[in-house]
């Protein structure tokens, strides 16, 4: 660290510092830390040593390039790549919309997907959004600002929830717009952020699922990896240039500005920088939290996925038209599992929980042996207790909560909700069911035709019961238990016929019907024949007492947890080091270079895969089975014009040192002048644990590059037209 950055940080100290988080952030690795952009002119000399040739001041504004390029889809992150609106991303992002066009006698999971002009570009699913961030807001003072500490919790949790609807809801007043109020290092700061709500999104361009998911679930989270994880959307607004519901009218968006492809791309040891927007990390979780999970959560978790799984494919066989429906759940399933299995095992070989504790007590010597901070100390006793009572109500609702995962269900429950909210002013509704949500209510609703089948949905409600039957009464929910006739002693045949009674008497499977309950009042629920509904009220007393407990726990976390984040940070000031906060969804930059690894004894990662892999791999049975004219074209070594000549092939994936998680697929992966040269797909299974642990050695990040993705539009799919438009850069 500079001394001036050290001597700026030992001038501010305890909620002062919320003032200038804007103003720092060297840490000791540069290349850890998921930074935000208001951070970025702080590390402007180490992000020009690292390589970057753009101006680094020039990145903290969202409005101009390449910021305003970036774009979240709700879950995961996308680029502009073209001035009419043309959006890339992964493939495994955009796969949701290529299976909701699929069938069986047109299965474009299996074909692939291409537009052969803008005329026939398929719309996404109801619900499909492109946001584009306008700016953000400091709003610390409006959420959290003159709330005595003396405060009830359950108030404390109201207070500030009803300010945040507040401010959102001032953001909200002009049309178009969407806006969040986000949380920053454990709620000492709050930023509002401000996003064009593009809702007219159309797939253009899917690689079949042999080149977008080559290697499936059997290569998920591994290196070496040969996947083409690439797709393309489009953003349509209104004649007027305004976000609009989709229409024939509809003319694409002309975004600000947009990333050059390049067909050059780069080379070992290249400075590299990806820009997106990361979910969530949990690099400050006290020693309480950590070891619930991994040594009690976790495993449980892995081995339901695994059941799961199981479940879905012996009632939707593959081939079937249940398969296409359900093959999105089951990738979600698989990768979850995957995630969870690579965590539980990088804690193991990082001793994540024992280290953990030693950090703890680190943390709490050093509060011990500095005066004035016993009130941190309380906090930190207070905040661990939170936690501890927070993991003994999830373990003790585990099985309830699987209970009522039928789709219908929770379809019932949220319609019988919406009716209840809709009682009150919309100031006061419950996030989800407010006047702003209603439009994301009713294409969820839309939604579940494609994604829905009764003896699935069945088969999988079936399997959650049977756990839930087999808990202590203290576990169970009366009024479920009640309501649905279940016993201590019901039996496989009886639960079957009960669940049959259900499916064979509801209406919730009819679209219309689903959309025109959003209408209908809380006592025409309460008094319809649908037994999912009469199921959903009568929990919905027993729901809402538990949803008020867990209001109360997060209030007081609302009061706790900045203040252990304090402690965090003051200490980890003391020993010259800087605090960044956690990933939480919001735009993030991380950069390094490319660069392969050694993440055990023995193994060794090469920075780049070759598209002959392919070949090596491939054995004409999926998730190994690559288009034949792709084989035939690696083969006759038909590189073009996207030969990487240091490893004599077009290179089809690429690691970084990337400090990355999930919500940053899709994301742009940019040169040192800004250019994409690949988009960031996955993390190797040695990785997934940085998201609680940083591990220099063992964090790497997996690209597809855009060589592979030029390689494949040219030569296997025909897609010269978008190649055509967007800006492709030698």
């Amino acid at each position: 660290m500079n001394r001036q950055m050290a001597d700026f940080l030992r001038s501010v100290s305890g909620w002062a510092l919320v003032a200038a988080i804007a103003s720092w952030s060297v840490v000791a690795h540069a290349r850890e830390g998921m930074f935000t952009p208001d951070q970025l002119p702080a590390i402007a000399a180490d992000l020009r040593e690292a390589g970057l040739k753009l101006h680094p001041d020039k990145l903290n504004d969202l409005t101009a390039f390449p910021m305003a390029a970036v774009v979240s889809l709700g879950g995961c992150t996308a680029s502009f790549v073209s001035p009419q609106g043309l959006v890339v991303t992964n493939h495994h992002c955009a796969r949701g919309s290529v299976q909701f066009h699929s069938k069986p006698e047109r299965n474009y999971l299996e074909e692939g997907f291409l537009a052969a002009s803008m005329a026939d570009e398929l719309p996404a699913p109801p619900g499909a959004r492109v946001y584009v961030a306008l700016d953000a807001e400091d709003v610390t003072a409006r959420i959290a600002g003159d709330l005595d500490p003396a405060l009830a919790p359950r108030d404390r949790y109201q207070a500030m929830e009803d300010r945040r609807k507040a401010v959102m809801k001032e953001c909200e007043s002009d049309p178009g717009h969407r806006c969040r109020v986000s949380s920053f290092f454990g709620g000492l700061q709050y930023k509002r952020i401000k996003y064009l709500e593009i809702r007219d999104v159309r797939l253009v361009y899917a690689p079949a699922d042999a080149v977008g998911r080559y290697g499936g679930d059997v290569d998920n989270w591994r290196w070496p990896r040969h996947t083409g994880d690439f797709a393309f959307y489009r953003a349509y607004v209104s004649p007027a240039g305004e976000p609009a519901d989709h229409s024939p009218d509809n003319v694409p968006y002309e975004p600000e500005h947009h990333l050059a492809v390049s067909a050059a791309g780069l080379d070992d040891g290249d400075f590299v920088m990806a820009l997106g927007y990361p979910g969530g990390t949990s690099r400050y979780a006290r020693h309480v939290t950590v070891e619930n999970l991994f040594e009690r959560e976790y495993p449980r978790s892995v081995a339901r996925s695994r059941e799961r799984i199981a479940v879905i494919e012996a009632a939707a066989p593959e081939g079937s038209d249940l398969r296409i429906r359900y093959t999105g759940q089951l990738a979600g399933i698989n990768n979850g599992m995957k995630n969870r299995e690579g965590q539980l095992e990088g804690a193991r070989r990082q001793r994540l929980v024992e280290r953990r504790a030693q950090r703890d007590a680190a943390l709490d010597a050093w509060i011990g042996d500095n005066a004035g901070k016993g009130q941190l100390a309380d906090a930190i006793r207070g905040y661990d207790a939170l936690a501890r009572e927070n993991a003994a109500a999830s373990r003790r609702y585990y099985h309830y909560n699987a209970a009522r995962g039928s789709q219908l269900f929770g379809i019932a429950r949220r319609l019988y909700r919406l009716a209840r909210e809709q009682e009150k002013p919309d100031a006061e509704r419950e996030p989800g069911y407010q006047e702003r949500d209603l439009r994301f209510f009713r294409q969820g609703l839309s939604r579940l035709d494609r994604r829905y089948h009764a003896t699935v949905d069945k088969a999988l409600w079936m399997y959650a019961l049977r756990g839930y039957l087999a808990e202590p009464d203290e576990n169970r929910v009366g009024a479920f238990d009640e309501a649905l006739g279940l016993a201590d002693d019901t039996d496989e045949a009886t639960l079957s016929s009960i669940l049959d009674a259900y499916y064979a008497n509801t209406v919730l499977e009819d679209a219309e019907t689903r959309l025109s309950l959003m209408d209908a009042t809380a006592t025409a629920l309460e008094e319809h024949d649908d037994p999912f509904l009469r199921l959903a009220t009568a929990v919905y007393d027993s729901d809402m007492a538990r949803e008020e407990a867990g209001k109360t726990r997060s209030g007081r976390g609302h009061l706790l947890r900045p203040q252990y984040m304090q402690a965090i940070i003051d200490w980890q000031r003391s020993q010259g080091q800087t605090t960044y906060p956690d990933a939480n969804g919001t735009l993030r930059i991380t950069y390094g270079t490319v660069l392969g690894g050694s993440p055990m004894d023995g193994l060794i990662y090469e920075p780049f895969t070759r598209l002959e892999g392919i070949l090596e791999k491939d054995s004409g049975i999926a998730p190994f089975n690559a288009p034949v004219g792709l084989l035939e074209r690696a083969r006759a070594k038909d590189h073009g014009a996207y030969r990487l000549e240091s490893i004599g092939s077009v290179p089809v994936n690429f690691l970084t040192d990337l400090d990355s998680t999930g919500g940053n697929s899709g994301s742009p992966t940019l040169n040192a002048n800004g250019e994409l040269v690949g988009l960031l797909f996955d993390g190797t299974l040695e990785s997934v644990v940085s998201d609680w642990d940083f591990n220099p050695r063992n964090t790497r990040t997996i690209h597809v590059d855009t060589r592979y993705m030029l390689w494949v539009m040219e030569k296997i799919d025909n897609a010269d037209w978008l190649i055509d438009e967007m800006t492709v850069v030698q």
